[in-house]
């Protein structure tokens, strides 16, 4: 069968790259074509566009590259007419993602799609134009199926990819720091989000001189962006060892994102810190109708790990937090067991197994 999957930023490769091998598994004859990246490509996609040319953040940086996106748009609906799959499967990335949704469906293509933009945080009338544009969706938090019941759409559980990703991880027996615990820190995927990272993180480890701190760099951005602080004596920079930077770790400084929930499956305590441009945020604070912003509060359903946002986003309340979550603070053995909890909640793994599984038999059902 042929597949057409689109991912519009780095944890949707991730995800994609698991699900195309678990494709390829039970269909040894698939043909993918996908929007995405590295990870998918490796895994066997035919890579079409690659989602650096896609990742902006924010309202006002999505509206000042509009044009841009709807120039990928126009090609993405050709391109899905052009290869006729067998199923369009749409991975997050909500604003891209549903106007093809919506194409696809007004022309005969089956609309999978893993990974739920998440409506449920803003804007949550959006799930009737799923309900009418999607016909199968497998959400990976739990509260999600309960929230789409309330539309009257049925959705599938299928666990959380991140299980996955972490049970597949093999260490490095070379990593730099296997012999010394550090501090973490997890700035993003975005340019925006690194830069805001930066500004105040050289701040922080000036109150804490005797600590090591390592940034998780990505290969996606350009090298210059870490650029100052790279000469701080208790800085450091590892471009794409994320998994091992959190192994090693024994605490963390996370931007809000998949991250937040990846540092908590490997029990690493956090801070959680986000900060949008001014425009983006003051339209996100009249439309957001969520509690918390990190995935491990949202699925706890409580506030487990502190979250510093916009105006809180401070040298003072980064340290004064940080210093309670390392090993003899007060949050160290709380968050710990919390996560213990948290675990527990997400079920069972193989997500990507199980999320093949079904594409495939639902493919079959429909075409009877």
């Amino acid at each position: 069968m042929k597949y057409y999957i689109i991912a519009g930023e780095r944890s949707g490769d991730l995800h994609g790259g698991n699900l195309i091998q678990a494709l390829k598994s039970i269909d040894t004859n698939s043909d993918v074509r996908c929007w995405g990246g590295d990870k998918m490509q490796k895994a066997g996609g035919d890579l079409v566009v690659h989602y650096k040319e896609m990742a902006y953040m924010g309202f006002w940086e999505v509206l000042k590259n509009y044009g841009k996106i709807s120039k990928k748009i126009q090609f993405c609906k050709k391109d899905l007419l052009d290869y006729k799959p067998d199923a369009l499967i749409l991975i997050d990335y909500a604003g891209f993602n549903m106007r093809i949704a919506k194409f696809a469906k007004e022309n005969n293509i089956a609309v999978h799609y893993y990974i739920s933009p998440k409506i449920w945080a803003w804007n949550q009338k959006r799930a009737f134009n799923i309900k009418r544009n999607v016909d199968h969706m497998y959400v990976i938090l739990p509260f999600e199926k309960e929230f789409y019941k309330r539309f009257h759409f049925d959705v599938d559980y299928v666990g959380n990819p991140l299980l996955d990703a972490i049970r597949a991880f093999e260490p490095n027996p070379e990593f730099k720091y296997r012999n010394k615990e550090v501090i973490a820190v997890l700035p993003g995927s975005r340019e925006q989000e690194v830069l805001h990272m930066l500004a105040n993180l050289k701040e922080v480890t000036k109150k804490f001189p005797k600590e090591q701190f390592v940034i998780a760099g990505v290969n996606n951005l350009d090298s210059e962006l870490y650029g100052n602080v790279e000469n701080e004596a208790n800085i450091d920079i590892l471009f794409e060892q994320t998994y091992d930077l959190l192994s090693h770790a024994k605490a963390a400084i996370v931007t809000s994102g998949t991250a937040t929930l990846e540092t908590a499956l490997f029990k690493v305590p956090q801070v959680v810190v986000y900060k949008a441009g001014k425009i983006s945020f003051a339209i996100a604070k009249r439309v957001v109708k969520v509690k918390f912003i990190s995935l491990v509060n949202l699925i706890m359903g409580k506030e487990v790990v502190k979250e510093l946002i916009q105006e809180d986003f401070t040298v003072e309340k980064i340290a004064n937090e940080l210093q309670m979550i390392l090993p003899q603070g007060e949050k160290f053995k709380k968050q710990k067991t919390e996560y213990e909890e948290l675990r527990s909640i997400l079920g069972s793994e193989n997500t990507s197994q199980n999320t093949a599984e079904l594409i495939i038999k639902n493919i079959q059902q429909d075409s009877l």
